[in-house]
Order: structure tokens, then C-alpha cells, then sequence
């Protein structure tokens, strides 16, 4: 993962005047470093959540954090856009990430072209800054957006016991009754999760797999199926990713993708996303 961030939910990109990098980090209050959730950056509109980990180890977790994005350090901003504080996994019954982490802030920025960008958080009403930066690729690394979803036979129930395929406790039996092949052959929409619920340990690594099934019955009766497929081979870290995390571009997790009834990738998420997030991809891209 990157050590730097930007990101969110709402709010709009706009040029800042009069203001560089260097300036706002000027700013009364420690400056510290973002802590990225995600590393897989392309050029559009970037997806970045990040953490804001204060000089005592506790997360700040303001409702909102103010970004603002430029080419380099001793740049005037190009953007600045608020990022939303998000839940990580189901507020009540997810355990915490690592660290007790509950929340993170998701921010959203249009990028126009490859190359390293730099930006500052600041926590609306916290006086603190939190400098970091991020490598935007051309292509994302990950199945792209637009582009036919791999047809990978993921195990099953049916090919497997619970056991073999999950590391929920307890089992996600929902989550395991179909492929990513059988859906995309009988032209079904579908989300499917490369998550560990078990070996998942970074501070950004959240309980994914708590947010699909709860998405999962906000939708039982919309004809699309929920999947969850666990990232390494036989559930062992030590044995590294599996074929399945091969064909689809990871490498890291956890990951989300919303699939069309046409096979093609409509939305992505990397590390931690919310139920509200996750719903309101799944209404924009699959209803």
C-alpha cells in the first residue's frame, strides 16, 4: 500500500487561488502522512481511500476532511474536493480493522493524465495536515472498467465444503452458491468480493465481506447474484494469491466489481467500501 492519500465521497473537484502544497501545510497543528487504502490508480475519476493517523496512533475521524491535489509539492492545487467519512464494514456487527479502526475517508478526483500527484487532507476542525502522494498509471492493473469480466470458475458449494472456500466464521453460505463463470454465462449481474475475512490485517483492510452480505439482502429479490472468493491458495497467505486473484489483476485485497448482465466490469472498489457505497453502485449500474 502507498503512504499517501486522497480520496471521497462527495464534493466536487475545483482549482484552488493563491494557494500551494507547501502553504497549506504551513497551517497551525502537526503535519503527518496519509495512509492510503488503495495503490491501483488510472487516469479518470480516482477512487481514493485513505486514513488520517494522528503522532498519538489514533485515527482523526472528522465527518469530512478537505483534500486538495496538485502536480507537486510546491504546486497551486489543481482540485480540491471533500472527502465523506465512511463506515468500515456494518456499524454494530463488524469487528473493527487493525488498530480498532471503524471509518475511513473516501474522496473522489478527476485525474487527466499519468504522472505522480501530490496531496494534503485536512480534517475539517482538526488542526493537522496529512501530506501524501499517489502514482496514477494510464491503465489500471485490475480488470478495467468496460472490459469483459474474466470467466473464472470460482469454487462453489457445490464444488467444495464451506469450509475449503471461506474464511468467515461463520460461513457466508449466501456468498457461495455461484461462479463468476455461471453467472456470466446465464447473463446475470452480479458483485463479487476477493476477500479474506480471517488473514485480512492492514489498518484499511476492512470486513468487505460483511458489507456484501448486507448488500446482498437489500437486493435478494433483483435477480443479481453475490459472491465471495477468497484471495490465496488453500487459504494460505504463505502459499500467496491464487489463480483466480491472477486472472482478474490483484494484487492486493480486498476488492470489489459490479458485473452487468453484459459481462462487463460497471464499477470497481479497492480495499474498504461501505454498504452505501457499494449500494448505490449496484442501483446505477445494475437496476
Amino acid at each position: 500500500m502507498l503512504t499517501a492519500a486522497l480520496t471521497a465521497g462527495c464534493g466536487g473537484s475545483r482549482a484552488s487561488t493563491g494557494l500551494t502544497l507547501g502553504s497549506i501545510l504551513k497551517r497551525p497543528g502537526p503535519n503527518i502522512a496519509v495512509t492510503a487504502g488503495a495503490s491501483d490508480f488510472s487516469v479518470g475519476d480516482v477512487r481514493y481511500p485513505f486514513l488520517v493517523i494522528a503522532e498519538n496512533a489514533k485515527p482523526v475521524e472528522r465527518p469530512a476532511a478537505t483534500v486538495w491535489v496538485a502536480k507537486s509539492r510546491v504546486s497551486a492545487p489543481f482540485a480540491r474536493v471533500t472527502a465523506k467519512l465512511e463506515p468500515i464494514g456494518i456499524p454494530g456487527k463488524s469487528p473493527p480493522a487493525f488498530g480498532g479502526v471503524t471509518k475511513i475517508y473516501v474522496m473522489h478526483v478527476k485525474i487527466p493524465r499519468p504522472g505522480r500527484y501530490w496531496l494534503v487532507a485536512e480534517p475539517n476542525g482538526a488542526r493537522t495536515q496529512a501530506l501524501g502522494y499517489m502514482d496514477v498509471a494510464a491503465r489500471s492493473r485490475s480488470v478495467p472498467l468496460g472490459a469483459k469480466a474474466p470467466r473464472s470458475a470460482t469454487p462453489t458449494l457445490a464444488t467444495a465444503p464451506a469450509a475449503k472456500i471461506t474464511t468467515s466464521s461463520p460461513p457466508d453460505l449466501p456468498l457461495l452458491h455461484t461462479s463468476i463463470a455461471q453467472a456470466l454465462a446465464a447473463h446475470r449481474p452480479f458483485v463479487v468480493t476477493f476477500a479474506t475475512p480471517r488473514f485480512c490485517t492492514s489498518r484499511t483492510c476492512g470486513p468487505v465481506v460483511d458489507v456484501m452480505e448486507a448488500v446482498r439482502r437489500q437486493f435478494a429479490s433483483r435477480g443479481i447474484d453475490f459472491m465471495h472468493v477468497e484471495p490465496y491458495k488453500d487459504d494460505n497467505p504463505a502459499n500467496g494469491y491464487n489463480q483466480w486473484m491472477r486472472q482478474w489483476g490483484l494484487q492486493t485485497e480486498p476488492w470489489v466489481f459490479v458485473v452487468g448482465s453484459d459481462g462487463r466490469v460497471k464499477a470497481k472498489f479497492e480495499g474498504s467500501v461501505s454498504a452505501a457505497e457499494l449500494s448505490a453502485a449496484v442501483r446505477a449500474h445494475l437496476l
